[in-house]
């Protein structure tokens, strides 16, 4: 029977002036698991830094104070002609957008109205790790019917997000927009639109916390090793990435009913009004929990400003794949007529999630309409350039560190460096260290890796790689990322494949003196 959950959906729009920033949103979904993060004591080595001293520069800004109350309850919202029950923050999926300047300081205050315990992680943002949200790391679980106040500066401008660390909450309708406005931003653009992406199951197909169980009971199935164990040296065989596959081809555990852009269902597609030759900046966020998806706009092609909230070289492409967790900025000039916005489920068997763009007379795109751009120039991280500004400083490593991504017991259970998260031996390193992470994924899965609290660039190129905080760590690939260790805490290091994290694909950050 599906999950008695739900979540919202909801088209906010404001004239702001010279730009138009809309949020757009419906229906949700949500359930929770006991899994990884559900426990509240501390798992691991602590940390020799206290939280009450961790990152005071990120406390106390220079900026205006940003109050809101976040409600996290359950809800019944429409999908797009699929009503569904599920949880949501403030009765809407997307939850309702916060939006700030950089060196503003939040003040959101968390009401449990949940049958369970929750959190608050904000995703991307380097903030003192007791607001991290992360129960057995930074914070105790809020309980039903209790409430959190979660404090913190925004020191850097971009596109972020929230949603809860415990179990597989991210699987349902919680989750919803956080935006960091630049107050030098050139303004190279003339309207604004946030598009949450999304898969979707819960209070329609099975609750995320029964896909769990399954997987923990049968694994991948013919997707496995035999008896599911790891060969001698810890490897699985796989599909690797490249041609027309480029996370493999095994990129998903999870058949989804449906895939949202902004809450809607493509046979009800949120509409994007605008006028020709309009520049529009497209903040596009991948809220799924499974799923990674290939973006393009018909009719348009993608000028890409922006990763996981950090500049890049503007560069124009024709499409490109999004993890679970990332996020991309691009910019296009709008042409004339109605344009289907589509995210193609990466690997996936499924119909794409669809908005559509509107600037003029013309007959709406069918449904199963796919735009030739998703077969041209293909997004690659080694495409893209840092800004100047946003250029992580050149230094050599102080301290490098294996990151070990492995598949186990056929897919029941996911390790890093051979040790589920509990059984796991932390990260550690030292406040001022510059500090390289060697990610090996093992396994024949792609892994959007996110690390807690920090940003990182991409190593091993001839000049400075793009900053980010997750990204996409291919089949059988090693990825060399190098972070500054200028937040002293404990910090969560995961997949965010949700269920691949909740089977054991975490580990911690952990700062020693």
């Amino acid at each position: 029977m599906p999950a008695a959950h739900s979540s919202p959906s909801t088209l906010h729009g404001k004239d702001l002036g010279r730009r138009r920033f809309l949020q757009l949103g419906a229906g949700g979904l949500v359930v929770i698991g006991a899994g990884a993060f559900a426990s509240t004591q501390l798992i691991g080595r602590p940390a020799s830094v206290s939280p009450d001293s961790a990152a005071q520069s990120l406390r106390g800004g220079n900026g205006k104070i940003v109050r809101r109350e976040l409600r996290a309850a359950p809800t019944t919202v429409d999908l797009g002609g699929r009503i569904v029950p599920t949880w949501t923050y403030g009765g809407t999926v997307p939850g309702p957008e916060i939006r700030a300047t950089a060196g503003d300081e939040l003040r959101i205050r968390l009401l449990n109205e949940l049958p369970a315990p929750t959190t608050v992680h904000w995703h991307g943002i380097a903030l003192p790790t007791d607001m991290d949200g992360v129960p057995g790391l930074s914070q105790e679980e809020v309980a039903p019917a209790g409430s959190f106040d979660y404090e913190f500066v925004v020191p850097h401008p971009g596109t972020y997000w929230f949603h809860p660390h415990v179990g597989v909450q991210l699987d349902t309708g919680l989750q919803a927009p956080l935006i960091v406005e630049d107050p030098t931003e050139p303004g190279k653009y003339d309207e604004e639109v946030v598009l949450v992406l999304d898969d979707w199951t819960d209070g329609w197909g099975d609750s995320p916390d029964a896909i769990l169980q399954q997987m923990a009971r049968d694994g991948m199935g013919d997707g496995g090793m035999g008896d599911g164990e790891m060969g001698g040296d810890g490897m699985s065989m796989g599909g690797m990435a490249g041609g027309d596959q480029p996370l493999g081809a095994d990129a998903g555990d999870v058949t989804y009913l449906g895939h949202l852009i902004n809450g809607r269902l493509p046979a009800d597609p949120v509409t994007i009004e605008s006028t020709p030759g309009r520049r529009i900046r497209f903040r596009v966020i991948n809220a799924g929990a499974d799923t990674a998806y290939r973006v393009a706009i018909g009719g348009h092609r993608l000028t890409v400003t922006h990763t996981d909230g950090f500049g890049v070289t503007p560069l124009e492409v024709d499409t490109l794949v999004i993890g679970m967790g990332e996020r991309y900025d691009v910019v296009v000039t709008a042409g004339d007529g109605v344009f289907p916005i589509v995210a193609v489920p990466e690997g996936k068997d499924a119909a794409p999630a669809r908005a559509l763009l509107r600037t003029g007379s013309g007959r709406t795109p069918p449904a199963d309409t796919r735009p030739t751009e998703l077969d041209g120039h293909l997004l690659a991280y080694t495409d893209l350039t840092p800004t100047e500004a946003d250029a992580l400083a050149p230094k050599g490593p102080d301290r490098e560190l294996d990151v070990s991504l492995q598949m186990v017991n056929g897919g029941r259970q996911w390790f890093i460096n051979g040790a589920g998260f509990g059984d796991h031996e932390p990260l550690e390193i030292s406040e001022g260290e510059r500090v390289r992470l060697h990610l090996k994924n093992q396994s024949m899965m792609f892994h959007p890796m996110h690390v807690h609290g920090h940003t990182f660039a991409l190593a091993g190129r001839g000049g400075p790689g793009i900053r980010k905080d997750t990204v996409n760590v291919l089949p059988m690939q090693t990825l060399a990322v190098d972070l500054q260790a200028d937040n002293p805490g404990q910090w969560a290091v995961h997949c965010h494949n949700i269920y691949h994290a909740e089977l054991g694909m975490t580990t911690v950050l952990s700062y020693l003196e």
